[in-house]
């Protein structure tokens, strides 16, 4: 049996995902889908695992881990808003 980095995933509400991707990235995909199947016996999509990569490259990415605890510009959710001069245009 394959040691896959992703675990098999939890019991859960599919959502849909509409991405577009390359076509070696989306033979990629197929590939890790039908490796996982292999793996745990069950089908799952590839929009069903793509959140779960990403929470688990998210994750394992520490300069993005210490942006968001240090509440850097661009770190999404933790970002701490700009104050915004006056005289400065929004779309400048």
């Amino acid at each position: 049996m394959a040691n896959l980095k992703l675990g098999k995933l939890p019991d859960r509400t599919p959502s849909k995902i509409t991405i577009t991707v390359g076509a070696a990235l989306s033979q990629a995909l197929n590939d890790y889908a039908a490796l996982y199947r292999r793996t745990y016996g069950e089908s799952e999509t590839v929009a069903d695992l793509i959140p779960f990569m990403l929470v688990g490259f998210l994750e394992g990415d520490r300069a993005f881990a210490k942006a968001r605890k240090e509440g850097l510009p661009g770190a999404g959710a933790s970002e701490k808003p700009r104050r915004q001069s006056s005289s400065t245009p929004d779309n400048a």
